[in-house]
């Protein structure tokens, strides 16, 4: 009974040491990385920058993940487009949701600029296949990550070269 015991102890101990190993490769850390004070910050949320929050609600909108697309949006906008959300039914949202973004082809984004010490506004054109689309969107820290709270009308911008044009001398 007591080799048993043993056995099992130790394979228990065995197990243990592998998954942290796994859970030390996945998270990038080398021997030099083993000290408290690292392993207690690598367990920090992560503070995203801005331009990654606009691109996560760009994919969760070209996904259709109707949730994580609200999830990008904060105040009075996000009770808007939950309140759309919920009259036109997630089907119908995820499906506008998609559609609308399907004739996307690129995004570009411009730095972003300071309104205030937690806000900041970002250019963002759409690159359609016919035309452009410049549009201001402001957005909100709420650590760890960035929110919209606020989009400006879309412009359309006159395309001097349509996307995908062949290229000639």
């Amino acid at each position: 009974m007591k080799r048993e015991r043993l056995a099992t102890i130790l394979t228990a101990g065995v197990l243990a040491v592998a998954l942290g190993i796994t859970v030390a490769k996945s998270r990038g850390w080398t021997l030099a990385d083993v000290r408290p004070a690292a392993i207690a910050q690598s367990f920090r949320p992560k503070v995203i920058a801005p331009e990654d929050a606009l691109y996560s609600m760009l994919d969760a909108a070209k996904a259709g993940d109707v949730n994580a697309y609200l999830g990008c949006y904060t105040g009075h906008m996000k009770e808007l487009l939950q309140q759309s959300a919920t009259e036109a039914t997630v089907d119908k949202f995820k499906s506008y949701l998609q559609t609308s973004n399907a004739s996307i082809q690129g995004v570009a984004l411009s730095p972003p600029e300071n309104v205030s010490d937690s806000q900041v506004k970002v250019r963002v054109e759409y690159v359609y296949r016919d035309r452009n689309e410049v549009q201001f969107v402001y957005m909100k820290k709420e650590p760890p990550t960035w929110r919209i709270y606020q989009v400006d009308g879309a412009e359309r911008i006159k395309t001097l070269v349509p996307y995908g044009s062949p290229v000639t001398d």
